[in-house]
Protein backbone atom coordinates (compact mmCIF):
# COMPACT_ATOMS: atom_id res chain seq x y z
CA UNK A 1 0.00 0.00 0.00
CA UNK A 2 1.31 3.44 -0.93
CA UNK A 3 0.69 5.93 1.88
CA UNK A 4 1.18 9.67 2.20
CA UNK A 5 2.05 10.71 5.77
CA UNK A 6 1.53 14.22 7.14
CA UNK A 7 2.88 15.69 10.42
CA UNK A 8 2.15 19.20 11.77
CA UNK A 9 1.61 18.72 15.51
CA UNK A 10 4.04 21.38 16.72
CA UNK A 11 6.96 23.14 15.02
CA UNK A 12 8.08 20.59 12.42
CA UNK A 13 6.33 20.30 9.08
CA UNK A 14 6.61 16.85 7.58
CA UNK A 15 5.45 14.96 4.50
CA UNK A 16 6.54 11.39 3.78
CA UNK A 17 5.71 8.49 1.50
CA UNK A 18 5.80 4.84 2.53
CA UNK A 19 5.19 1.55 0.75
CA UNK A 20 5.54 -2.02 1.94
CA UNK A 21 6.85 -0.91 5.32
CA UNK A 22 9.65 1.14 3.75
CA UNK A 23 10.12 4.91 3.67
CA UNK A 24 10.28 6.07 0.06
CA UNK A 25 10.57 9.80 0.85
CA UNK A 26 10.77 11.87 4.01
CA UNK A 27 10.62 15.67 3.70
CA UNK A 28 10.92 17.68 6.91
CA UNK A 29 11.23 21.37 7.74
CA UNK A 30 12.05 22.56 11.26
CA UNK A 31 10.95 25.93 12.64
CA UNK A 32 13.63 26.10 15.35
CA UNK A 33 15.32 29.16 13.87
CA UNK A 34 12.01 31.04 13.69
CA UNK A 35 11.04 30.33 17.31
CA UNK A 36 14.52 30.75 18.79
CA UNK A 37 13.97 34.52 18.86
CA UNK A 38 11.16 33.98 21.38
CA UNK A 39 12.79 31.24 23.44
CA UNK A 40 10.00 28.75 22.68
CA UNK A 41 7.33 27.76 20.17
CA UNK A 42 4.80 30.50 19.32
CA UNK A 43 1.63 28.59 18.30
CA UNK A 44 0.29 31.18 15.84
CA UNK A 45 3.62 31.45 14.04
CA UNK A 46 3.89 27.67 13.91
CA UNK A 47 0.47 27.37 12.26
CA UNK A 48 1.34 29.99 9.66
CA UNK A 49 4.58 28.23 8.81
CA UNK A 50 2.75 24.95 8.33
CA UNK A 51 0.34 26.68 5.95
CA UNK A 52 3.24 28.16 4.03
CA UNK A 53 5.38 25.04 3.81
CA UNK A 54 3.19 21.93 3.78
CA UNK A 55 2.27 21.91 0.09
CA UNK A 56 5.86 22.54 -1.13
CA UNK A 57 7.10 19.80 1.21
CA UNK A 58 4.52 17.35 -0.12
CA UNK A 59 5.65 18.14 -3.65
CA UNK A 60 9.26 17.60 -2.61
CA UNK A 61 8.37 14.20 -1.16
CA UNK A 62 6.63 13.16 -4.37
CA UNK A 63 9.66 14.27 -6.39
CA UNK A 64 12.03 12.33 -4.11
CA UNK A 65 10.01 9.12 -4.44
CA UNK A 66 9.26 9.59 -8.12
CA UNK A 67 5.54 9.26 -7.43
CA UNK A 68 2.59 11.26 -8.64
CA UNK A 69 -0.30 12.12 -6.30
CA UNK A 70 -2.42 9.60 -8.23
CA UNK A 71 -0.15 6.79 -6.97
CA UNK A 72 -1.17 7.33 -3.33
CA UNK A 73 -3.65 4.75 -2.01
CA UNK A 74 -4.20 6.15 1.50
CA UNK A 75 -3.32 9.14 3.67
CA UNK A 76 -2.23 9.07 7.32
CA UNK A 77 -1.89 12.28 9.32
CA UNK A 78 -1.27 13.32 12.89
CA UNK A 79 -4.69 14.00 14.39
CA UNK A 80 -3.44 14.73 17.91
CA UNK A 81 -2.23 15.57 20.43
CA UNK A 82 -0.52 18.86 19.67
CA UNK A 83 -1.04 22.57 19.11
CA UNK A 84 -4.64 23.13 17.96
CA UNK A 85 -3.87 25.46 15.06
CA UNK A 86 -0.90 23.42 13.87
CA UNK A 87 -2.86 20.18 13.91
CA UNK A 88 -5.72 21.68 11.90
CA UNK A 89 -3.38 22.56 9.03
CA UNK A 90 -2.07 19.04 8.52
CA UNK A 91 -5.27 17.18 9.36
CA UNK A 92 -7.44 19.22 7.00
CA UNK A 93 -4.80 18.96 4.26
CA UNK A 94 -4.83 15.17 4.63
CA UNK A 95 -8.63 14.98 4.65
CA UNK A 96 -8.90 17.19 1.57
CA UNK A 97 -6.29 15.18 -0.33
CA UNK A 98 -7.94 11.87 0.53
CA UNK A 99 -11.47 13.12 -0.17
CA UNK A 100 -10.46 14.50 -3.57
CA UNK A 101 -8.82 11.20 -4.49
CA UNK A 102 -11.51 8.98 -2.97
CA UNK A 103 -9.02 7.11 -0.78
CA UNK A 104 -8.94 6.35 2.98
CA UNK A 105 -7.68 8.90 5.50
CA UNK A 106 -6.51 7.71 8.91
CA UNK A 107 -5.85 9.94 11.91
CA UNK A 108 -2.73 8.87 13.82
CA UNK A 109 -1.99 9.42 17.49
CA UNK A 110 1.29 11.33 17.64
CA UNK A 111 2.61 9.44 20.67
CA UNK A 112 1.69 6.08 19.18
CA UNK A 113 3.77 6.95 16.12
CA UNK A 114 6.71 7.95 18.34
CA UNK A 115 6.36 4.69 20.24
CA UNK A 116 6.84 2.64 17.06
CA UNK A 117 9.58 4.88 15.64
CA UNK A 118 12.00 2.76 17.67
CA UNK A 119 11.28 -0.07 15.22
CA UNK A 120 12.35 1.94 12.16
CA UNK A 121 15.79 0.77 11.08
CA UNK A 122 18.14 0.36 8.13
CA UNK A 123 19.06 2.42 5.11
CA UNK A 124 16.79 3.02 3.34
CA UNK A 125 14.68 3.02 6.52
CA UNK A 126 11.91 0.52 6.98
CA UNK A 127 9.69 -0.67 9.85
CA UNK A 128 10.93 -3.93 11.39
CA UNK A 129 7.45 -5.13 12.29
CA UNK A 130 8.60 -8.75 12.17
CA UNK A 131 11.07 -8.05 14.99
CA UNK A 132 8.46 -6.59 17.32
CA UNK A 133 8.29 -8.02 20.85
CA UNK A 134 6.47 -6.95 24.03
CA UNK A 135 8.25 -3.99 25.59
CA UNK A 136 8.17 -1.08 27.95
CA UNK A 137 8.41 2.15 25.99
CA UNK A 138 9.69 5.51 27.26
CA UNK A 139 8.44 8.40 25.13
CA UNK A 140 10.30 11.61 25.97
CA UNK A 141 9.77 14.80 24.01
CA UNK A 142 9.66 18.54 24.63
CA UNK A 143 6.14 18.46 26.01
CA UNK A 144 5.53 14.86 27.04
CA UNK A 145 7.08 12.16 29.20
CA UNK A 146 5.20 8.87 29.01
CA UNK A 147 5.92 5.33 30.15
CA UNK A 148 3.90 2.75 28.22
CA UNK A 149 3.54 -1.01 28.41
CA UNK A 150 3.22 -2.53 24.93
CA UNK A 151 2.21 -6.20 25.32
CA UNK A 152 1.39 -6.62 21.61
CA UNK A 153 1.52 -4.67 18.37
CA UNK A 154 -0.89 -1.72 18.63
CA UNK A 155 -1.96 -2.64 22.13
CA UNK A 156 -0.85 -0.18 24.78
CA UNK A 157 -1.33 0.48 28.45
CA UNK A 158 -0.26 3.86 29.77
CA UNK A 159 1.75 3.25 32.94
CA UNK A 160 2.75 6.78 33.86
CA UNK A 161 3.05 10.33 32.64
CA UNK A 162 4.52 13.59 33.83
CA UNK A 163 2.41 15.36 36.43
CA UNK A 164 3.83 18.78 35.49
CA UNK A 165 6.91 19.67 33.43
CA UNK A 166 8.05 17.01 30.97
CA UNK A 167 11.71 16.01 30.87
CA UNK A 168 12.22 18.00 27.68
CA UNK A 169 10.63 21.07 29.23
CA UNK A 170 12.90 20.74 32.23
CA UNK A 171 15.94 20.58 29.97
CA UNK A 172 14.82 23.63 27.99
CA UNK A 173 13.76 25.72 31.00
CA UNK A 174 16.86 25.04 33.08
CA UNK A 175 19.01 25.68 30.02
CA UNK A 176 17.33 29.07 29.68
CA UNK A 177 18.17 29.80 33.33
CA UNK A 178 21.79 29.03 32.46
CA UNK A 179 21.67 31.48 29.54
CA UNK A 180 21.90 28.82 26.84
CA UNK A 181 20.30 29.33 23.41
CA UNK A 182 16.98 27.77 22.37
CA UNK A 183 16.43 24.86 22.07
CA UNK A 184 18.19 24.37 25.38
CA UNK A 185 18.13 20.59 25.62
CA UNK A 186 20.66 19.85 22.85
CA UNK A 187 22.87 22.75 23.98
CA UNK A 188 22.88 21.43 27.54
CA UNK A 189 23.65 17.91 26.32
CA UNK A 190 26.71 19.13 24.41
CA UNK A 191 28.12 21.10 27.36
CA UNK A 192 27.30 18.32 29.83
CA UNK A 193 29.62 15.95 27.97
CA UNK A 194 32.54 18.06 29.26
CA UNK A 195 31.19 18.60 32.78
CA UNK A 196 31.22 16.81 36.12
CA UNK A 197 27.80 15.26 36.89
CA UNK A 198 28.68 15.05 40.60
CA UNK A 199 29.64 18.71 40.96
CA UNK A 200 26.18 19.77 42.19
CA UNK A 201 23.53 17.73 43.96
CA UNK A 202 20.09 18.41 42.50
CA UNK A 203 16.92 16.51 43.50
CA UNK A 204 15.62 13.45 41.64
CA UNK A 205 11.83 14.04 41.86
CA UNK A 206 9.70 10.92 42.47
CA UNK A 207 12.73 8.67 41.99
CA UNK A 208 11.72 6.44 44.89
CA UNK A 209 7.99 6.77 44.35
CA UNK A 210 6.54 3.28 43.71
CA UNK A 211 4.36 4.55 40.85
CA UNK A 212 5.31 5.17 37.23
CA UNK A 213 4.50 8.90 37.03
CA UNK A 214 7.13 11.60 36.62
CA UNK A 215 7.58 15.15 37.91
CA UNK A 216 10.29 17.60 36.91
CA UNK A 217 8.98 20.99 38.03
CA UNK A 218 10.63 20.58 41.43
CA UNK A 219 14.01 20.04 39.82
CA UNK A 220 13.52 23.13 37.67
CA UNK A 221 12.58 25.19 40.74
CA UNK A 222 15.58 23.87 42.65
CA UNK A 223 17.90 24.98 39.84
CA UNK A 224 16.25 28.40 39.72
CA UNK A 225 16.74 29.05 43.44
CA UNK A 226 20.27 27.66 43.37
CA UNK A 227 21.25 30.04 40.57
CA UNK A 228 19.54 32.93 42.34
CA UNK A 229 21.93 32.42 45.23
CA UNK A 230 25.01 31.55 43.16
CA UNK A 231 24.89 33.80 40.11
CA UNK A 232 28.65 34.04 40.09
CA UNK A 233 28.89 30.44 38.85
CA UNK A 234 27.47 31.48 35.48
CA UNK A 235 30.58 33.59 34.89
CA UNK A 236 32.80 30.51 34.79
CA UNK A 237 32.58 28.24 31.74
CA UNK A 238 33.70 25.19 33.70
CA UNK A 239 30.95 25.75 36.27
CA UNK A 240 28.32 26.06 33.52
CA UNK A 241 29.47 22.73 32.08
CA UNK A 242 29.29 21.16 35.54
CA UNK A 243 25.81 22.58 36.09
CA UNK A 244 24.67 21.14 32.75
CA UNK A 245 26.13 17.75 33.61
CA UNK A 246 24.57 17.72 37.09
CA UNK A 247 21.11 18.71 35.86
CA UNK A 248 21.26 16.19 33.02
CA UNK A 249 22.32 13.45 35.43
CA UNK A 250 19.37 14.17 37.72
CA UNK A 251 16.85 13.95 34.87
CA UNK A 252 18.38 10.81 33.36
CA UNK A 253 18.60 9.05 36.72
CA UNK A 254 14.82 9.36 37.12
CA UNK A 255 13.95 8.39 33.54
CA UNK A 256 16.22 5.34 33.50
CA UNK A 257 15.33 4.07 36.97
CA UNK A 258 11.58 4.21 36.42
CA UNK A 259 11.82 2.64 32.98
CA UNK A 260 13.93 -0.30 34.16
CA UNK A 261 11.78 -0.73 37.27
CA UNK A 262 8.66 -1.05 35.11
CA UNK A 263 10.36 -3.52 32.75
CA UNK A 264 11.38 -5.72 35.68
CA UNK A 265 7.95 -5.57 37.29
CA UNK A 266 6.15 -6.46 34.06
CA UNK A 267 8.81 -8.97 33.02
CA UNK A 268 9.35 -7.36 29.66
CA UNK A 269 12.45 -8.44 27.78
CA UNK A 270 12.71 -5.25 25.76
CA UNK A 271 12.87 -1.50 26.46
CA UNK A 272 12.48 1.20 23.81
CA UNK A 273 12.91 4.98 23.85
CA UNK A 274 11.66 7.56 21.38
CA UNK A 275 10.90 11.27 21.10
CA UNK A 276 13.22 14.25 20.87
CA UNK A 277 14.89 13.69 24.26
CA UNK A 278 15.79 10.16 23.15
CA UNK A 279 18.69 11.84 21.33
CA UNK A 280 20.23 12.72 24.71
CA UNK A 281 23.56 10.96 24.83
CA UNK A 282 23.60 10.21 28.55
CA UNK A 283 20.09 8.79 28.46
CA UNK A 284 21.03 6.41 25.67
CA UNK A 285 24.26 5.33 27.31
CA UNK A 286 22.58 4.81 30.67
CA UNK A 287 19.79 2.68 29.26
CA UNK A 288 22.16 0.67 27.05
CA UNK A 289 24.33 -0.18 30.06
CA UNK A 290 21.40 -0.84 32.42
CA UNK A 291 19.59 -3.07 29.94
CA UNK A 292 22.79 -5.03 29.28
CA UNK A 293 23.18 -5.67 33.00
CA UNK A 294 19.56 -6.81 33.28
CA UNK A 295 19.63 -8.98 30.15
CA UNK A 296 17.00 -6.76 28.50
CA UNK A 297 17.10 -5.89 24.82
CA UNK A 298 17.21 -2.17 24.06
CA UNK A 299 15.96 -0.27 21.03
CA UNK A 300 16.16 3.49 20.48
CA UNK A 301 14.68 5.49 17.65
CA UNK A 302 17.29 6.66 15.17
CA UNK A 303 18.09 10.37 15.67
CA UNK A 304 16.40 11.22 12.37
CA UNK A 305 13.14 9.76 13.70
CA UNK A 306 13.34 11.05 17.27
CA UNK A 307 12.02 14.50 16.43
CA UNK A 308 8.55 14.90 14.94
CA UNK A 309 8.48 13.47 11.41
CA UNK A 310 5.99 12.20 8.86
CA UNK A 311 7.81 8.92 8.11
CA UNK A 312 6.68 7.36 11.39
CA UNK A 313 3.13 8.60 10.68
CA UNK A 314 3.09 7.01 7.22
CA UNK A 315 4.52 3.68 8.41
CA UNK A 316 2.12 3.34 11.35
CA UNK A 317 -0.80 4.39 9.14
CA UNK A 318 0.08 1.80 6.51
CA UNK A 319 0.37 -0.99 9.08
CA UNK A 320 -2.89 -0.07 10.81
CA UNK A 321 -4.84 0.06 7.54
CA UNK A 322 -3.38 -3.26 6.41
CA UNK A 323 -4.35 -4.72 9.80
CA UNK A 324 -7.99 -3.78 9.23
CA UNK A 325 -8.22 -0.44 11.03
CA UNK A 326 -11.18 1.53 9.68
CA UNK A 327 -10.48 4.96 8.15
CA UNK A 328 -11.27 7.98 10.29
CA UNK A 329 -14.73 9.45 9.56
CA UNK A 330 -14.72 12.50 7.31
CA UNK A 331 -16.48 14.60 9.94
CA UNK A 332 -13.78 13.94 12.56
CA UNK A 333 -11.88 16.95 13.84
CA UNK A 334 -8.32 17.05 15.08
CA UNK A 335 -7.85 16.21 18.78
CA UNK A 336 -5.30 18.49 20.51
CA UNK A 337 -5.83 16.75 23.86
CA UNK A 338 -5.99 13.17 22.59
CA UNK A 339 -4.67 10.82 25.29
CA UNK A 340 -2.80 7.59 24.60
CA UNK A 341 -4.86 4.61 25.73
Amino acid sequence: MRVLGIETSCDETGAALAEGGAVRANALLSQVKLHSEYGGVVPELASREHLRNLLPLARAAFAEAGWTPEAVEAVAATRGPGLPGALIVGWRFAQAFAFARGIPCLGIHHHEAHLYSAWIEGSPPRAAWEAFEPNVSLIVSGGHTLLVDVPALFRHKLLGRTLDDAAGECFDKTAKLLGLPYPGGPAMDRLAEEGDPDAFDFPRPMLNDPGDDFSFSGLKTSVRYFLRDHRELLEEEACVRDLCASIRQAIVDVLAAKTLRAARRLRRGCVTISGGVACNRLLRRTLVEACAREGIRFRAAQPAFCTDNAAMIALVGEKLLESGRAPTPWAADSEPGWTLS
